[in-house]
């Protein structure tokens, strides 16, 4: 009689393993695509300046901040934390930025069409993702992880 319980374990590891790649590789496109997305809109902010400022005036009603500081809040966290999100540094800290522009966008916004509130969401809970489990193998936050202990053992045999 063969014992199936060896062989299930043995494909569940090598399954297992296969899907810990998927995640990363997974976690990779997010940041891209999220990366993408925002700096996209930052790039269209600057390019019409004047008309930035007249949507956060008229269109736009961002809560606490005058329509100006929302403007150049909102453009500077358009491009630079989708930078941060593109090399992975600072993965965590970066979604939880644009996580929070994002959030300011909608709030903001007194109608939003079903698809550009849906493409929100989706935004949302890919930076959610992001902010829970950070940027992958395939970011700089993980390599530094590694070679951070490395360069501190270094220096400390130094003294």
């Amino acid at each position: 009689m063969i014992n199936y319980r060896v062989s299930y374990g043995a494909a569940y590891q090598w399954l297992f393993s296969k899907a810990s790649v998927l995640h990363h590789l997974a976690s990779l496109a997010g940041r891209l695509y999220v990366a993408n997305v925002f700096f996209s809109a930052g790039l269209v902010k600057i390019r019409d300046w004047e008309t930035t400022i007249f949507l956060f005036e008229e269109e736009y009603q961002v809560p606490l901040l005058s329509p100006v500081l929302g403007a150049y809040l909102g453009t500077f966290g358009e491009l630079f934390f989708p930078i941060l999100l593109l090399i992975g540094l600072g993965t965590r800290f970066a979604a939880a930025g644009l996580f929070v522009v994002n959030v300011v966008a909608v709030l903001s916004l007194a109608e939003i069409a079903p698809a550009a509130y849906y493409l929100h969401v989706i935004w949302g809970l890919v930076l959610g993702h992001l902010v829970i489990y950070g940027g992958g193998w395939f970011s700089a936050d993980a390599y530094l992880k590694i070679e951070c202990p490395k360069l501190i053992r270094r220096q400390t045999a130094l003294y």
